[in-house]
């Protein structure tokens, strides 16, 4: 189950136990932050989308780090007028970990939703099917002009050999005729 939250002008995607970075927040490092701007909630057949938020829907997660991003270059230049602009920027974020995800009927949700025995049990079917997939026959692919003219030349030399097999059986019959007669 994942949840898409608003904060700082922007959506992310979050889920349970897992880190996000986000805009900088004004929050100190190892305080809990709520965030009520929840755009929906993502749990199968009983998703919720909000309009413009979910009601009573909140996500509890907790501040890790405040840090820069990496660097990324500015480059700016006008043709033919000799203006050029280099500039870096590392932009702030800040790094949360989301604790809980909490909304009206989880309970339910969380109780029609697969268990984690059930959801080990279905990747070794679809592989199953996979394989058998796999095993059908695929159609043949045409053949290149490398391998045309490869078979030509295989062609052309075996005609080659052939031949003079072919003229000396037919002088040793010849030969045996006119020594029979």
């Amino acid at each position: 189950m994942l949840a898409i939250i608003e904060t700082g002008g922007k959506q992310y995607q979050v889920e349970e136990g897992r880190y996000v970075d986000i805009e900088l927040l004004e929050t100190p490092q190892g305080e809990k932050v709520v965030f009520d701007k929840v755009v929906m909630i993502v749990a199968g057949e009983n998703s919720k989308i909000g309009q413009p938020y979910v009601e009573e829907a909140a996500v509890t997660a907790e501040v890790l780090k405040h840090d820069k991003d990496k660097k990324i270059i500015v480059y700016k230049q006008r043709r033919k007028k000799g203006y050029r602009k280099k500039q870096g920027h590392r932009q702030n974020f800040t790094r949360i970990m989301v604790e809980a995800i909490e909304f009206p009927g989880k309970a339910e949700v969380l109780a029609a939703m697969p268990k984690e025995e059930e959801k080990a049990e279905n990747p070794v079917k679809t592989e199953k099917k996979i394989k058998e997939k796999k095993t059908t026959k695929k159609p043949e692919k045409t053949q290149t002009t490398e391998e045309l003219k490869t078979a030509a030349i295989e062609e052309t030399v075996v005609e080659t050999v052939e031949t003079p097999v072919v003229e000396e059986e037919k002088a040793q019959v010849e030969a045996e005729e006119k020594t029979e007669e």
